[in-house]
């Protein structure tokens, strides 16, 4: 089985900006009297669709209106123009214009019930008027079918004829309200004009025209209803898409505000809500596990804490009631007591002064090699009583073990290595110190032979206060923070912490230093380096 590795290096520098003023207020209540975003994204699919039949409307109507009004025109123009050929035919026949043959070219299929026309001859004298009383042109049509002007005899021009006074044209005599058109003898002689316009409509629309209109602009407005509506419902579906997901991890927020910690929205897919929803879960179960972290943590230092209050206390309480002399020995163990208390209270100390930065980092040259055999030299008594074996090994082959560190921190750093090994090594086992160069850093490694950590707990043991094992943890004393310090302490060198375990086998911790490294803002030594 190969051993299992994980690397941990500092990555980002935190910068914390204190502030006197601060705020706090209790949960919202989830009722909402404002609209939804599901109506809201509705709506504003909804008056989308709007505002583009509006301005559709608009065009059409400028655009399309203006293009009828032409087309009608045109159609009108086009009759007058058959009109005209249809009474010069007329002329050439007889010579003249009777008004019996002007009404029946008014009352031919050639023109519309809805379409007026007027005849005028070359003088401007007005021969024909749809607009005259039907009793009139009646009577002209009468004279004109009177005896003497049958067959065989000319009609009286309609020209010669007299005009009652009282007979007064009402035709549109604007060129926008008429069309009028030329009429012409086969000489090509002008011999009248014949003017069109459509009753009761100043446009030229004829029914047909005003009823095709009318009928376009419904279908466009049930065209825009329905486009509404249908944007509407779209708005609907898909805001449904969006927020059923939105909704489903607010709920599950919820469910995590008020105590479930187990809650989970369990999405999956590659857009990016379902991957928000994934994101949250991992955030949740990341949460969940630091509340059990911090659960843990308070047994722990109730129970660390415990152990040396109870101790002194019973020995102070038997020395009051008489039971135990108060003598250098039973004060001993109140001491004791009292700096295993101190050592506890001070870890956790350590720990928030390193996170916080408020450590100040003395860089001094220092031969680690050195160092380091130091410091082994100084626990070996520690080991040697717990019938562990500890060997240090200067594999820096002749090269420099000099550089820029600060003595205090890394001796903590490396205590902390060592006594973690010791506590976690079975008796007759074998700690094993080393140091190392390679080409750009300075390698302290910490071996034992212990019983190894567990490939899924690699990423979690430079945590605060975590421990694999509880109840093995707690037998072993600590508060699972020493890990957790040395990496600030190796973090605030700017080196990083290697780690390769096998279960059953052992462990190796290994320390990076550079040999250069960018100066640190709480440092207070003057030799730091610039990488």
């Amino acid at each position: 089985m190969l051993p299992a590795q994980f690397t941990i290096g500092q990555k980002h520098k935190h910068t914390d900006e204190a502030s006197s003023r601060a705020s706090w207020n209790t949960p919202r209540s989830d009722y909402r009297t404002v609209m939804s975003y599901g109506m809201r994204m509705a709506v504003s699919f909804a008056l989308t669709s709007f505002m583009t039949v509006l301005v559709l409307v608009c065009v059409v109507t400028v655009v399309w209106g203006g293009a009828f009004s032409d087309y009608t025109r045109a159609n009108v123009v086009e009759i007058a123009e058959l009109t005209a050929r249809k009474l010069a035919e007329g002329y050439n026949e007889t010579g003249s214009f009777s008004t019996a043959a002007l009404a029946s070219v008014a009352e031919s299929n050639l023109l519309s019930d809805d379409i007026g026309m007027q005849v005028v001859d070359v003088d401007g004298d007005i021969l024909f008027d749809d607009t005259w009383p039907a009793s009139a042109l009646a009577a002209e049509t009468e004279k004109d079918s009177a005896p003497g002007s049958g067959a065989g005899s000319a009609p009286a021009p309609a020209s010669e004829k007299r005009r009652p006074h009282s007979l007064v044209s009402t035709a549109p005599t604007d060129k926008e309200g008429a069309v009028s058109e030329e009429i012409v003898d086969a000489e090509g002689n002008r011999v009248g004009t014949v003017r069109l316009w459509v009753l009761g409509s100043d446009a030229l629309l004829t029914k047909a025209d005003a009823a095709f209109r009318e009928k376009t602009f419904h279908a466009m407005g049930m065209a825009s209803f329905i486009a509404i509506a249908i944007a509407l419902v779209i708005g609907f579906f898909v805001s449904s898409m969006l927020t059923n997901p939105i909704r489903r991890i607010t709920t599950t927020a919820k469910q995590i505000r008020d105590g479930d910690l187990s809650a989970r929205t369990n999405m999956r897919g590659d857009d990016e809500i379902d991957q928000l929803g994934e994101t949250f879960d991992e955030m949740a179960t990341s949460l969940e596990k630091d509340l059990k972290h911090e659960r843990r943590l308070t047994s722990d230092v109730a129970h660390e804490l415990r152990t040396p209050l109870q101790a002194m206390l019973a020995t102070v309480e038997a020395m009051q009631d008489g039971i135990y002399p108060t003598d250098a020995e039973h004060l001993e163990t109140v001491a004791s007591e009292t700096r295993r208390l101190s050592r506890l209270v001070q870890q956790m100390l350590d720990l928030s002064r390193m996170e916080n930065r408020t450590a100040p980092l003395n860089l001094r040259p220092v031969d680690v090699a050195a160092l380091v055999r130091n410091i082994v030299n100084t626990q070996h008594q520690l080991f040697h009583a717990r019938d562990l074996h500890l060997r240090f090994a200067d594999e820096t082959m002749g090269r420099s073990a000099t550089i820029e560190v600060d003595s205090d921190m890394l001796t903590q750093a490396v205590i902390n290595l060592m006594s973690n090994a010791m506590r976690y090594t079975p008796e007759d086992g074998w700690v094993v110190v080393k140091v190392q160069n390679d080409r750009r850093h300075l390698l302290i490694s910490v071996s034992d032979t212990g019983i190894g950590i567990a490939k899924e707990d690699l990423s979690r043991i430079f945590g605060r206060f975590w421990r694999a094992d509880a109840s093995r943890a707690r037998e072993a004393g600590g508060l699972g923070v020493g890990l957790a310090v040395t990496k600030q302490i190796v973090e605030r060198h700017h080196g990083f912490i290697s780690v390769e375990s096998e279960l059953g086998k052992g462990t190796t911790f290994t320390i990076h230093l550079p040999r250069e490294h960018a100066s640190d803002p709480s440092s207070t030594g003057s030799h730091a380096l610039i990488e």
